[in-house]
C-alpha cells in the first residue's frame, strides 16, 4: 500500500523586542516596544519573500509573543482562526517544547511556534545538528524541515535546517 509522503516543517520564532517601560507589569504582560513591532512586521515580510505558507501559528501566552504572532500572521495572510496561544509555551523547557512539537496535529504540515529563549535556541540546536546557533535574537526565526509523515517522528535524524534569520540582518 502506498502512503502519501508529507514533509513537516517547523518554524521557531522568538518574540520581537519587548518594552521595559512599564515596571508595574509582570514579565508575562510586557508589550513589544516600537522596534519590536517594526521587527515583527519586517520578519513577516521576509517570510513572505521566502514564500512561507503556514497552516498554524501557536504562540506563548505572553503579550509580547501574541503581538509578534499577530503582526507576523498579518504579513503572511494567516487567518486569525489559525493563530492560537498556549500558556504552557511561556516558561517551557526545550525538552518539553520538543514533546509539544511532536504532539502537533498531523493535519498541519507547516507550523510556527512563537516563544522564548532559552527553549527556542536549545530546541533549534537539538533538532538541527548542521549548524550551531549561539542565540536566536528577538525577532529571529529558524526554519527546520523533517522528512517524515507525522509530527511524532520529528528528530535530529530526519531534520534539515532551512534557514536562520533575524532582524539585524536587515539593518
Amino acid at each position: 500500500m502506498f502512503t502519501e509522503f508529507k514533509m513537516k516543517t517547523l518554524y521557531l520564532l522568538r518574540h520581537a523586542k519587548s518594552s521595559w517601560k512599564y515596571e508595574e507589569l509582570s514579565d508575562h504582560d510586557r508589550p513589544l516596544n516600537k522596534r519590536g513591532r517594526t521587527d515583527a512586521i519586517l520578519m513577516g515580510q521576509e517570510l513572505v519573500e521566502r514564500e512561507i505558507k503556514l497552516d498554524l501559528i501557536i504562540s506563548s501566552s505572553a503579550v509580547r509573543a501574541i503581538t509578534t504572532a499577530t503582526l507576523v500572521a498579518k504579513e503572511l495572510n494567516v487567518p486569525t482562526e489559525k493563530i492560537g496561544a498556549q500558556e504552557e509555551l511561556y516558561l517551557i523547557s526545550s525538552e518539553d517544547l520538543l514533546v509539544f512539537a511532536q504532539s502537533l496535529p498531523d493535519e498541519y504540515n507547516c507550523v510556527m511556534l512563537i516563544g522564548h529563549n532559552p527553549a527556542l535556541t536549545e530546541l533549534a540546536n537539538r533538532l538541527s545538528t548542521e549548524k550551531s546557533i549561539d542565540n536566536i535574537p528577538t525577532g529571529g526565526v529558524v526554519g527546520i524541515s523533517f522528512d517524515c509523515n507525522y509530527w511524532g517522528q520529528i528528530s535530529p535524524d530526519n531534520a534539515k535546517l532551512l534557514f536562520f534569520d533575524f532582524p539585524k540582518n536587515y539593518r
